[in-house]
């Protein structure tokens, strides 16, 4: 297998094409990195801005070039000695009428080719949840009609500018009362529809709209369409219901992909259906124009380990494999899996060991509480937001599980006496209490180690504050590991596959996009795949991790930014500054409160910002703020606001407290965003001007951080991954924000000119941090095995300046670096606000030990020549941060 050296993430889209990507080509090798790592490619629904929303797996987006566009990117990597690795979505589809699998089912129902194909419960009929209102509010304001759709040649339902196509089953019921020969030939038609040839019956269709009693057609089809009895015992005659987008949580027929109602769950684990889900990822990687393979939310699939066996058989044993998956501290993939590793939000996760104040949590904690006026306890809101989670956005997924388990009971002499509610509280507490995203059992049952996992869950839950019953708690553990009498085993295996793919949204939904929104001491370490509790942070624990990670996933990739981390690498590492300076923070934000009082309105349900969400304010600000944007600067302010408002607007909905995507509260929200625009308005501008003053520190003191966190990443175990753009600075919010298109010719620019690590501009605009990337990546590339297989060592530092260093080596036979860099700098440059000196470091020194002492070793980023002892005095570097070769 070929594993990379360094990847660069490239978000297509958005003004991003293969063209486009081809002018980049010479940049990226330039830069370092080994494969291009591209976002989705295959045609998604319209106007689509990732690519998730894929509405055809089996062509290349014509909108991106098509696949004369993709080969010739193809073409320009391999002529640059570059791979392709591709993001690809096994779990989901777009469920909307232009996929042409999802619109068959729509029209065909059980009897179309594409049934299958979908995580559909076919008991009932298949849920449109895409209606502004309920269906007989529709209905009655006269927003149904029936129309020839001439286009896609059916008769439809019309809701706008949806056309969804009736059953031709239905025809003669659509038509009835029409008297013209048209109508009769599609009677006629639709009388010998076969839904194995639907592709014929709507090119016939098409034909038939040609003709010139059309027009008559649509004149009689609307006139039709004003009887409402008619129109709802057709709509009722249909293989689908149309149904208010907000009924979906609790009445949707079919899996989806999170709370996205638009995104329908495939049946990978169905044979024919991996086939032609997968036929032209597998031509493209049997032909050599991809290398390796992202494989979107593993663990949305019914099984993934042994999806991830037959895309390996698939493929072979060259092809690169990672996994979207989320960790849990202490996690660790299975190891049957045949994959080189995640995509890394765990290493995002071990870098806050390196850059957090040792006891920041406890600090900002207590401040958070009094400025709130409610202790901060983080078990008691994630419990609040996985109950909401489970209660209301997740309602129906928790009443199919509870249909099922009430099924198994009904015939089970143990479980006969428990009722409904029974059932219905241990569902809810076993959902609530599991820690992690999911389990992986299979049609057998639960492997030992998930069943240990399992057992432990049902005695937190045993022990825990709303404990269920108990005969009803292990009537639910069996049913997970498969002990329930013969005839319930195919009812027990759906129940297990169910709960093992709601466990995993549920986690994600209550903790990323509930409580990270809610709860916000340190912004920092609301991340993708942290745990910002119940652990004590130091550097210990970094390298414990990083030596653990050599073992277990060595050349799974290694991120610091990805299209959904929650804000861009350099905020983050503001935000972690900031954790420095609780006192400096805590003054701040007490004044800068107090000067915009006059913005904050009184509402019938309080004030509006509230304290909590004054504090998010701030501290997304501190990070967000660009480095060269001056507090008087017009323009600058105006495009900071354009991407400010729209994340203050997703946090608030997020939080799910006083408003939310559901059940929107616009005074609310008009009142906190009309906080954020005084923020950036004239009458703000002495704030402005105290907020840059005070920040000086933290901005350089995170910049050193960033481009620490950078160095890391091209140095520990794992493959590095770039997103694009975060070679430079990073200061970029939630996506939308972090997707746009980075200023491609500036950083190709950036590569040109030599950085000098004494000058702090260049910490603070990133274009040291570049450098550093483009000087690190090509020795990568030179010396794989040392990165890749070697070991990795913590290395001892002593002295007075001995908690501002991290120091770590790599060995691989007679190969060796040696890497330092600071940490936690905010003391050292509070003062001088600029780069500490020589002298700051005077009497430190690094421990190299008999595996690293001895020799002569050279600084990549300097050049400086280091005659290496047994120890090794900061002072004597001519940089603050090192990486030391030799052989």
């Amino acid at each position: 297998m070929t594993i990379p050296t360094a990847t660069y993430r490239i978000q297509f889209r958005n003004g991003m094409t293969f063209d486009r990507a081809v002018e980049l080509v010479p940049y990226l090798k330039r830069l370092g990195i080994s494969h291009l790592y591209a976002s989705p490619i295959f045609t998604a629904a319209p106007d689509s801005t990732h690519g998730y929303d894929v509405a055809d797996a089996n062509e290349i987006d014509p909108e991106l070039g098509g696949r004369e566009g993709f080969d010739r990117l193809s073409a320009a990597l391999k002529e640059t000695g570059l791979g392709l690795i591709l993001d690809i979505v096994p779990n989901h589809m777009a469920a909307g009428l232009e996929n042409r699998w999802w619109r068959s089912i729509i029209e065909w129902g059980r009897d179309s080719r594409f049934a299958r194909f979908f995580d559909v419960n076919w008991t009932k009929r298949l849920t449109l949840p895409f209606l502004g209102d309920h269906f007989d509010t529709v209905l009655a304001q006269g927003d149904l009609t029936l129309v020839l759709d001439r286009e896609a040649g059916c008769l439809a339902l019309a809701y706008f500018d949806s056309h969804y196509p009736l059953s031709p089953s239905t025809y003669p019921q659509a038509l009835e009362g029409i008297a013209l020969p048209v109508a009769d030939e599609i009677r006629a038609l639709a009388a010998k529809a076969d839904p194995q040839r639907e592709e014929d019956f709507h090119q016939a269709m098409r034909a038939l709209a040609k003709s010139a009693e059309a027009d008559r057609l649509d004149a009689a089809l609307a006139e039709q369409a004003k009887d409402q009895r008619r129109l709802q015992a057709l709509h009722e005659a249909q293989p689908y219901r149309l149904i208010s987008w907000r009924d979906a949580p609790r009445d949707l027929s079919y899996r989806r992909f999170f709370e996205i109602t638009g995104l329908a769950g495939l049946r990978v684990e169905d044979e024919a259906v991996f086939a032609e889900s997968h036929r032209l990822i597998l031509d493209l990687v049997k032909e050599g124009k991809v290398d390796g393979l992202r494989i979107d939310h593993v663990d949305g699939l019914s099984d993934p380990g042994a999806y991830l066996d037959r895309l390996r058989l698939e493929v072979g044993p060259d092809c690169y494999l990672t996994v979207e998956k989320i960790l849990a501290h202490g996690e660790h993939l299975p190891s049957s899996w045949p994959i080189s590793g995640t995509t890394g939000y765990e290493f995002i996760a071990a870098l806050s060991d390196v850059m957090l104040a040792p006891e920041a949590v406890e600090t900002f904690n207590r401040q958070y509480a009094d400025v709130t006026g409610k202790p901060v306890d983080f078990e008691a809101e994630l419990r609040a937001a996985k109950g909401l989670m489970a209660d209301v956005n997740f309602e129906g997924e928790g009443r199919r599980l509870l249909d099922l388990a009430s099924e198994i009971a009904g015939d089970d002499a143990d479980a006969q006496t428990l009722s409904e509610d029974d059932l219905r509280q241990a569902l809810r507490e076993l959902l609530i209490a599991f820690p992690v995203y999911r389990t992986y059992g299979n049609e057998i049952g639960l492997d030992l180690a998930d069943r240990q996992r399992l057992t432990d869950v049902m005695e937190t839950v045993a022990q825990g504050p709303h404990p269920p019953k108990p005969e009803a708690l292990t009537f639910l553990g069996r049913i997970l590991v498969g002990d329930v009498r013969q005839g319930a085993d195919a009812t027990a295996r759906m129940f297990r596959t169910r709960f093992q793919q709601l466990t995993g949204p549920l986690m994600a939904k209550s903790i990323e996009d509930t409580l990270f929104y809610r709860l916000n001491p340190l912004l920092a370490l609301n991340e993708v795949g942290s745990e910002p509790h119940g652990r004590p942070f130091g550097l210990d624990a970094f390298h414990a991790e990083m030596q653990a990670r050599q073992e277990s996933q060595p050349t799974g990739l290694s991120a610091t930014s990805t299209h959904d981390t929650k804000r861009g690498e350099d905020a983050r590492a503001r935000l972690y500054a900031l954790s420095e300076a609780p006192d400096l923070w805590q003054a701040a934000l007490e004044d800068w409160r107090r000067m915009n009082a006059k913005a904050v309105v009184s509402l019938n349900d309080g004030p509006a910002p509230e304290p909590a969400v004054e504090w998010l304010i701030y501290q997304a600000l501190i990070g967000v703020w660009p480095e060269d944007l001056g507090p008087d600067d017009t323009e600058g302010l105006k495009a900071l606001e354009e991407r400010f408002l729209p994340y203050l607007e997703k946090s608030l909905r997020e939080a799910k407290l006083r408003t939310s995507w559901n059940d929107q509260n616009q005074g609310y929200e008009k009142a906190v965003t009309a906080y954020a625009q005084h923020l950036f308005s004239p009458e703000a501008a002495d704030f402005r001007r105290d907020f840059v003053s005070r920040m000086e520190t933290v901005f350089l003191a995170g910049a050193v951080n960033g481009l620490t966190q950078t160095l890391i990443k091209l140095t520990a175990p794992g493959v590095p991954d770039i997103y694009q753009g975060s070679e430079g600075l990073d200061l970029s919010l939630v996506d939308p924000d972090n997707r746009r298109m980075p200023d491609f010719a500036r950083l190709t620019a950036g590569l040109d000119k030599e950085a000098d690590t004494s000058d702090p501009a260049l910490w603070l605009d990133g274009r040291l941090k570049q450098q550093v990337v483009g000087k690190i990546l090509p020795l990568r590339r030179d010396h794989p095995e040392l990165f890749l297989t070697g070991d990795y060592v913590p290395l001892p530092v002593s002295g007075r300046a001995a908690n501002h260093v991290v120091a770590f080596g790599r060995r691989f036979q007679d190969q060796r670096i040696v890497v330092i860099a600071p940490r936690l700098m905010v003391s050292a440059i509070r003062d001088a606000k600029a780069l500490p000196k020589a002298s700051f470091w005077a009497g430190t020194t690094v421990s190299l030990t008999e595996v690293f002492g001895g020799g002569t070793y050279r600084d990549l980023l300097t050049d400086q020549q280091i005659d290496a002892g047994a120890e090794l005095a900061l002072e004597t570097l001519e940089a603050p941060v090192s990486v030391l070769i030799k052989g």
